[in-house]
């Protein structure tokens, strides 16, 4: 799955955390650009996963890209930038959808 990351100016050990789940990063935007506040745009293609780091970006950033999930169907998680953080909210998410999902793809 490919994901799109919001927020954050460095991302650390952070795509290792991704890899172990399977995540691929298609685009990181810090989210400091006074752009991301105003503009409605699409996602990039191919993105499955939209994660906001929620203590690197403002309520406006958020609501944006949390708005273009939603008008894309793209699933949304919100987390701090720490791995832990993260851990628990991919395995969280992940594990509702895995529970919804009739493909036998092996995470479960």
């Amino acid at each position: 799955m490919n994901a799109l990351l919001v927020g954050a100016d460095r991302l650390g050990n952070i795509p290792d955390v991704l890899r172990t789940f399977g995540i691929r990063i298609a685009a990181h935007v810090s989210g400091r650009d006074t752009t991301h506040q105003r503009r409605c745009a699409p996602l990039p293609a191919g993105v499955g996963l939209v994660i906001l780091f929620t203590d690197f970006i403002g309520h406006n950033v958020m609501q944006r890209f949390r708005d273009a999930a939603s008008r894309e169907g793209v699933m949304v998680v919100c987390c701090r930038r720490s791995t832990c953080a993260l851990q628990q909210a991919l395995g969280k998410r992940l594990g509702e959808a895995c529970a919804d999902c009739s493909v036998a793809c092996g995470r479960r």
